[in-house]
């Protein structure tokens, strides 16, 4: 299925027991029906002695690279209905998982916080004249930003079990339902007509899981007649339908896991007859990365093995981690999960100064969840725990009142400039605002925790339980045979920053019950105990599923140990910078942190945020004795409730670094992009802090290492490049400015030009760098205005600056800046030696500007 599984060969077995007798002679070897034999993926482990930590009943252990569904099982959880290929991890209804505490408090702040309040600020989550929330599907807004926000809103009410989120969000979900008519359609009535006369199919797959969730927490009885009314209504719809529109046919895959979801509870055959004719039509997701997209591709990736179960393909199911290698590959070579898509991935911006939406981080979650549960590969839960733990927190501030449109493994400025072209986007993408600046995150976002929380237990067609992703938690559920017996298991645990896991086993009679582990990636020595006692000769090797089966009783205990130790990833394919791990914990430079804050909301403060120490080091690392090269620090007490903030991180590492001096900030503010490691440095070694990931806003994360050898490479202090500006329409060029073609007047529209248009009434820039150093004595500028056609001025007024070095200077003895239309505005000044010039522009009220030409005299 895999060409990347292993397979435990029997010179393992026999090495890691060497008292066991030859494999045909083991009486207690049983495999399990579903066991195929040569199937990749599989393995089996047994411990001779292993009852010894069991003695009122033995212990069977198995070790899994892969969980597997077992045909005709009869679990206690909606699995996959024939023909569907049966499921091998099934999710628990809503509301049997309460997550405690770092994982609670982060939902905690989210209701609290942006998400929990966005009415006050966002106009898609008002219910006044909202075509969401009318039965006649009438009114404005109403398109995605209503369902991303509802589809985490009404989870979070779940998952905390809050009535204050469950009472508003079901206002919604009732004014959906009563939306429906008689054909099936529901919701904005304008959807139907949208995409050139054709319906606009995207915003409703949103809606599908809102309705979803619902079902699970409520199991209202109204839910599966009405998800059927619509989906027989989509299964009428020529094929082409799900072909049209750029967001439809990406993401289509979206609406083939609600139609199996919906068979998997009614059995209806229509359902899958439309999931085939959905894959067939939607973009081929199955065959290659069909769109660059940073959303599209976290949520398009999977949509072939999200079709898998179905068809039995074999490349279906490969088709997910296919695409994710692909992507990854080019743009995901750096720490913390995401990949270098500003908003589309771009050949030559792959450096880890390059941002990750935020809408792209819990897309990729909700996908690498859905993978896990697909597939029962563990290596989805390890990208979805890598995510959660180092990247996703970084994205808002730590009171979770705003958030960032994009987050980057390294970033050192966090201000409010346009960063465009090194950030694809033009306008704000870094500072923090909870405003609509950030319009999809804005609401989108809301699902990210609790979808996560959702996850941390699945259950198993065995009719056990798997303990998928690790944070302290409770779960109660229904396992063991027949009717089955309910069992609630506490999971206590400083999980990501402690080692050991503990389960305590709550039952009202002893049952006999599977409890399946998930081994991470980076665990190469996990061991177990049993009330107390090792179980012996335990080995499950990393990315595998341990799986006890046992007659559990009251008060039974279970401790996971996952011993974590650093480690260090070299990124060959970006120029060798390195990351340094502790188990799943990333670490990153620990920046001093200026918060700055601007805006006009008191209640919804706005904030830019600035390096206050030194960021640009190089590490001194020993790659053979890494514990020579860092030092590992565990704060004393608990893990405080928000463990992702500089003060209050559990971990710290210990480092040794030297400064590179010619690393420096671009002219955009952007760090500036990685060079070749080792890098030479010359200057004294420091120490330097590390902190988690996750609790580093400001960060340096991909760190060159630094030498004095022959093979230690000079760091080159980038040149200014030739054109920049703070914004650039798209229609214009910015070249014009320098292409020597002179105006006849401001308003001449037979020569190319350049304008800040459709920005109005603001501080602007430009800068023109020099391929050498310059002497200039004076600039003349022609300024575009096209008074009586469009919107554009010359502009209020500007300031000149030279660059020398890093640095900016205002050129002196000038006493007057011209800004007069239909000619050059000359500028004479004492002769300056130059790198560069930048003019800082301000807008008229109300109107933009531009430049027709820009003349540097020397």
């Amino acid at each position: 299925m895999h060409s990347r599984r292993w397979i435990l060969p029997w010179l393992s077995f026999r090495t890691a027991f060497p008292a066991l007798p030859s494999l045909p002679a083991l009486p207690s070897l049983r495999l399990p029906g579903w066991f195929l034999p040569g199937l990749a993926g599989v393995s089996l482990l047994l411990t001779a002695s292993a009852a010894a930590a069991a003695p009122a009943d033995s212990l069977k252990l198995r070790v899994v690279r892969e969980e597997k569904g077992i045909p005709d099982a009869r679990p206690h959880y909606i699995g996959n209905l024939a023909p569907l290929a049966p499921s091998p991890l099934i999710k628990l209804p809503i509301g049997s998982i309460r997550p405690k505490g770092w994982l609670r408090q982060q939902l905690v702040l989210e209701s609290e916080g942006m998400t929990g309040r966005l009415p006050e600020i966002s106009k898609w989550c008002k219910l006044a004249g909202n075509a969401w929330a009318s039965a006649e599907g009438t009114g404005e807004y109403g398109w995605e930003e209503l369902p991303y926000w509802l589809k985490g809103y009404g989870d979070l009410g779940y998952v905390l079990r809050d009535p204050r989120i469950q009472r508003e969000s079901r206002q919604w979900i009732e004014a959906v339902l009563s939306s429906q008519d008689k054909e099936g359609w529901f919701g904005p009535r304008s959807l139907q007509t949208s995409l050139e006369g054709k319906p606009d199919l995207w915003p409703h797959m949103v809606m599908l899981n809102v309705l979803q969730s619902f079902h699970e927490y409520t199991q209202d009885e109204r839910v599966l007649p009405f998800l059927l009314r619509y989906h027989r209504w989509l299964h009428a719809q020529p094929a082409s339908s799900f072909g049209n529109g750029y967001w439809p046919k990406l993401r289509f895959g979206d609406n083939i896991e609600t139609a199996h979801w919906l068979y998997n509870r009614t059995g209806e055959p229509f359902l899958l007859e439309l999931a085939a004719k959905i894959h067939q039509n939607m973009a081929r997701w199955s065959e290659e990365v069909v769109n660059w997209h940073n959303v599209n591709i976290a949520q398009g990736f999977r949509a072939g093995t999200v079709f898998a179960p179905q068809s039995g393909d074999p490349r279906l199911w490969g088709s997910a981690e296919r695409n994710y290698q692909a992507v990854m590959g080019k743009y995901g070579q750096f720490p913390g999960g995401g990949f270098a898509g500003d908003e589309n991935c771009r050949p030559g911006f792959d450096d880890p100064r390059q941002g990750f939406e935020t809408c792209g981080y819990v897309e990729f979650l909700h996908s690498f969840e859905m993978l896990t549960k697909i597939s029962g590969d563990p290596i989805w839960a390890d990208r979805a725990e890598d995510i959660a733990i180092n990247s996703l927190p970084a994205a808002l501030t730590a009171d979770a009142k705003a958030l960032h449109y994009l987050t980057c493994a390294n970033m050192v400025q966090l201000d409010r400039n346009n960063k465009s072209p090194g950030i694809e986007n033009g306008g704000t993408m870094l500072s923090y605002s909870p405003f609509e600046v950030y319009r999809c995150c804005q609401h989108n976002v809301s699902h990210g925790w609790p979808y996560y929380a959702e996850e941390l237990w699945l259950a198993t067609p065995d009719r056990g339980l798997c303990a998928s992703l690790y944070a302290e938690s409770e779960v109660t559920a229904t396992v063991g045979e027949g009717a089955g017996t309910e069992v609630k298991i506490s999971e206590d645990t400083a999980y990501p920053f402690g080692e050991a896991v503990t389960f305590r086993i709550s039952v009202v009679r002893p049952v006999a019950f599977p409890l399946h582990l998930r081994i991470p990636r980076w665990c190469e020595k996990a061991a177990l105990e049993i009330n107390g006692r090792p179980v012996p000769s335990f080995q499950a090797p990393p990315l595998s599923y341990a799986i006890l089966e046992r007659v559990w009783s009251e008060g039974d205990t279970v401790v996971l140990r996952l011993p974590m130790g650093l480690s260090l990833r070299r990124w060959e394919k970006n120029h060798h910078a390195v990351s340094v791990d502790h188990g799943p914990i990333t670490f990153s430079l620990r920046i001093a942190e200026r918060w700055q804050r601007y805006g006009k909301s008191e209640a919804w403060p706005e904030w830019e945020l600035f390096a206050g120490s030194p960021w640009n080091y190089g590490l001194e690392v020993d790659v053979a004795h890494l514990e020579r090269s860092f030092e590992l620090v565990r704060k004393p007490g608990p893990v405080p409730a928000n463990p992702f903030t500089p003060e209050t991180a559990p971990l710290e590492l210990k480092a040794k670094a030297r400064p590179i001096l010619a690393w420096t900030q671009d002219t955009l503010g952007l760090v500036g992009k990685l060079q070749e490691s080792p890098a030479r440095s010359d200057a004294p070694v420091e120490p330097v802090r590390l902190i988690p990931m996750g609790a580093a806003r400001l960060r340096i994360t991909s760190f060159p290492t630094v030498g004095q050898g022959p093979d230690a490479h000079a760091w080159v202090r980038p040149s200014l490049p030739p054109l920049r500006a703070s914004h650039v329409f798209a229609g214009d060029s910015i070249e014009a400015i320098v292409d020597g073609k002179e105006p006849s007047s401001s308003a001449d529209g037979t020569i190319p030009r350049f304008t800040w248009w459709d920005h109005r009434g603001t501080s602007e820039w430009v800068e023109w760098g020099f391929p050498r150093m310059r002497r200039i004595t004076g600039v003349d500028v022609y300024w575009f205005d096209d008074t009586g056609r469009g919107q554009c001025r010359v502009p209020a007024g500007w300031k000149l600056f030279y660059r020398v070095g890093e640095r900016w200077l205002p050129v002196a003895g000038v006493t007057e800046f011209g800004t007069r239309p239909d000619l050059f505005n000359r500028v004479t000044f004492p002769a300056v030696e130059a790198e560069g010039l930048r003019m800082e522009v301000q807008l008229q009220p109300a109107f933009s500007a531009g430049i027709l030409e820009w003349k540097a005299r020397e």
